[in-house]
């Protein structure tokens, strides 16, 4: 990824441990969570609403990501994984806190979960949380073996305060292959996207995964492979069972996994031709679009106040209903063989995306340092 800034960076290394990478979501409210701390609605100044069926409650996590966390959560409850909601996901080798919800469940139950390295920091009763309700995120950074500090300022006074709003590599998994899977899931190629989640191995890290993933790639014995599948990859076991039956279903090999896992895959490509896009922008310095929105009251862009003018300007996250198409767009789109039309998914109706606008840059605000 393009960096705005020309002069050169500090160096150095990030997420040694998920301590040095802490993840605080800022509420529509405009409050950042912390770590460690018990909220109610009131501390929140939201709305408690003891006649929903929706539990509300802030989530602290480490070395878990958003959806796993929120589906072990959900089974602990005996709810399913349609049953619970969050504002946005956040990286897995962090700390994280964040807003998050659950249909169907009581308070006390969720405060009384108890799972390793997942905590419940309160929990009432309220409105659903959705995608995109929080405002943004506040990130505490440790940068080790910072080589020239000293070139923070720089950058800083470069930046004039906006910065790249990429994707973040969680959006793209942990083996990196969300958008390779959620590509041959738009091209209706369902036998290849299973292939690749089951038996990807370029950047799996663990030993027996690896061997696993190989033999089955060579194999495609399903039945034989949940012999020597590792116990922890759940959800790899549950497609493998479900094709050891039905082996030529590959859209329901597909539907046992939990949709907010699934949907990343068709996420993922809309957010590598955004990155791509914007990569090319930087490059090219060139940030002018059609569309354009205001700053909020916490100073990110609000996507609520979209005209043909402003300060942040809002290029659309691919979709069935994206009807223009930028220049970027257009050619980003024709090396990866894909039209606007794809992403309504006749094979997989409801992994399909409409498209959404997004702000190429977003503000960089309260930055604080200590060397």
């Amino acid at each position: 990824m393009l960096r705005m800034s020309k002069s050169e960076g500090t160096g150095g290394v990030i997420k040694n441990n998920p301590e040095e990478f802490i993840v605080k979501e800022i509420t529509s409210t405009g409050i950042v969570l912390e770590p460690n701390t018990q909220y109610t609605a009131a501390l929140l100044k939201m709305q408690e609403d003891t006649n929903s069926k929706f539990t509300v409650f802030v989530m602290q996590k480490k070395e878990w990501n958003t959806v796993q966390a929120l589906a072990t959560i959900a089974r602990k409850l005996g709810r399913g994984v349609k049953s619970v909601s969050y504002a946005g996901t956040k990286d897995r080798n962090a700390v994280t806190v964040q807003l998050a919800s659950i249909f169907g469940t009581t308070p006390e139950a969720v405060a009384n979960v108890h799972v390793k390295d997942i905590s419940i920091n309160g929990a009432w009763q309220g409105k659903q949380v959705e995608l995109g309700d929080n405002l943004g995120n506040s990130f505490e950074v440790t940068i080790k073996e910072c080589q020239k500090p000293e070139n923070i300022e720089k950058v800083l006074k470069e930046l004039k305060g906006l910065m790249p709003n990429y994707f973040g590599e969680q959006r793209f998994g942990i083996r990196s292959n969300n958008a390779s899977i959620g590509l041959h899931i738009l091209r209706n190629e369902l036998k290849d996207a299973a292939m690749t989640f089951l038996t990807d191995s370029e950047n799996e890290t663990n030993e027996q995964a690896v061997a696993a993933r190989k033999r089955l790639a060579e194999e495609q014995d399903f039945a034989k492979a949940l012999d020597y599948f590792p116990k922890y990859l759940k959800l790899e076991r549950a497609m493998l069972r479900h094709l050891a039956h039905y082996s030529a279903d590959y859209a329901g090999a597909l539907r046992t996994l939990p949709r907010g896992i699934a949907i990343m895959f068709i996420h993922a490509v809309q957010s590598s031709i955004f990155n791509e896009e914007l990569e090319e922008r930087i490059r090219n310095n060139d940030f002018a679009t059609e569309q354009y929105c205001t700053a909020n009251s916490y100073g990110f862009p609000d996507l609520s106040s979209i005209a043909s003018a402003g300060e942040f300007p809002i290029v659309e996250l691919i979709g069935y209903n994206t009807d223009r198409l930028n220049e970027y767009q257009k050619e980003i789109l024709e090396r990866m063989q894909l039209k606007p039309q794809d992403f309504k998914i006749k094979s997989m109706p409801e992994l399909s995306m409409k498209g959404t606008p997004r702000a190429l840059l977003t503000s960089v605000k309260d930055i604080d340092y200590k060397i």
